[in-house]
């Protein structure tokens, strides 16, 4: 069973949330969030990206950037930017993107849970980003970043989001990128038990985004060995079937000294090439290639793929395994600084226009990663290629905090 609980929030104040609410902290640079912050004393990147506040070179990771951050979450709850609320409760956040619009549960889970496998990974994670969210929970006494979780979704959960979308919301506020985010506060004991009820009844959670998150709060709630509060972590639960995931392009600097004409050859041993095609995939099981001036669909010969293999059967793992690494030399895409990644959002523009410029030599335009493979890769104990999925809308920061007793 998966448990959440509820929590006294620490949020954004009603009158401020237009003001409070940032870009999640691992989506821009610090000079992107020096731009967010000017003028503006609230913003939680003030928070998360504490080092906005410090001389330019300064540490981002270091115990001044830490003590900086907890200096800013005291001053916003002082000053009532961030309000607390009197008792514990839950609260469904949601964003409306477009036509898009997804809710999901804030609420509190368990560490134990984690460490147990009930809250299901799909990832590495890096030591020294792992001990980076470790500091930063053990300076502030809090935990700023939510865990973004998906579950399956289940008649009554869907019925209790119906009925929490007739509530009036505590806020609702639209950001500079569009997406209109609001959050309802839970606070009747029987919704509140109805809540809980209905998740007890999920033998399972899965962590979309936010696997250091999710790691570091497990490792300082070993070093409180699990007491109170620190035994739990801060999510966002959203069911499957209202989470948007977009394709996570690739852009190569080279072919590895290759002409176009040699790289076509040499992927013809384990793709049929089709030219002309659209730009974006429309169906799992191919990959789409920008490359000297056209597109290109490349569908896996037959024994290429392994079916049976929830990893291997990705259209990324298929893309890393058949073509990055043996053909283009990238064994490591974390580090491979002739790799870039692509967000969705950008377009298929993007890829072809990096190519034309010769900024990139290839561009790879995939299916995006369904819910239901990243399901399957976290129950068989997997982990998923670097940079699968892209999920969109981004979740803020500064809606909710857990102060940690």
């Amino acid at each position: 069973m998966a448990t959440v609980r509820p929590f006294t929030g620490l949020r954004a104040s009603v009158a401020l949330a237009d003001q409070v609410l940032a870009p999640p902290y691992d989506v821009v640079s610090e000079a992107e969030a020096r731009a967010i912050v000017a003028g503006n004393p609230n913003s939680f990147l003030r928070v998360t990206r504490s080092e906005v506040d410090l001389p330019q070179g300064s540490d981002s990771h270091g115990p001044q950037a830490y003590q900086q951050a907890a200096a800013t979450l005291r001053r916003f709850a002082d000053e009532g930017v961030l309000v607390r609320d009197p008792e514990p409760s839950f609260y469904v956040y949601a964003q409306q993107m477009g036509d898009h619009r997804q809710a999901g549960l804030m609420a509190l889970c368990s560490c134990s849970e984690y460490d147990r496998g009930i809250v299901r990974k799909h990832e590495f994670t890096r030591p020294d980003k792992e001990q980076d969210r470790t500091d930063h929970i053990l300076t502030l006494q809090a935990q700023t970043g939510l865990v973004f979780l998906a579950h399956r979704q289940t008649e009554t959960i869907a019925a209790l989001h119906t009925a929490a979308a007739r509530l009036d919301p505590l806020f609702s506020v639209t950001t500079a990128d569009g997406v209109v985010h609001s959050l309802t506060r839970i606070d009747a004991p029987d919704q509140v038990a109805a809540w809980a009820q209905a998740f007890a009844a999920l033998p399972v959670l899965y962590i979309a985004d936010g696997h250091h998150r999710s790691a570091a709060a497990s490792r300082a709630s070993a070093a409180h060995d699990g007491a109170g509060s620190w035994g739990r972590f801060l999510c966002g639960i959203f069911p499957d079937d209202r989470l948007q995931v977009l394709a996570y392009n690739r852009l190569v600097a080279d072919l590895q000294g290759r002409s176009p004409a040699q790289f076509l050859d040499a992927l013809s041993q384990d793709f049929a090439i089709t030219s002309g095609v659209a730009a974006a995939p429309d169906r799992r099981g191919c990959l789409h290639m920008y490359l000297d001036g056209a597109w290109h669909r490349l569908s896996p010969r037959d024994g290429v793929v392994d079916a049976g293999d929830p990893v291997a059967s990705l259209d990324v793992a298929v893309l890393q395994d058949r073509v990055l690494e043996p053909l283009l030399g990238i064994a490591d895409p974390r580090r491979d600084t002739r790799v870039r990644f692509v967000g969705g959002i950008r377009g298929t523009d993007a890829l072809a226009a990096a190519v034309d410029s010769g900024t990139a030599a290839v561009a790879f335009s995939l299916f995006p990663t369904g819910l239901d493979q990243l399901f399957d890769v976290a129950d068989a104990g997997h982990v998923m290629p670097p940079k699968s999925t892209w999920f969109e809308p981004k979740l803020a920061g500064g809606v909710l905090v857990h102060a940690l007793d």
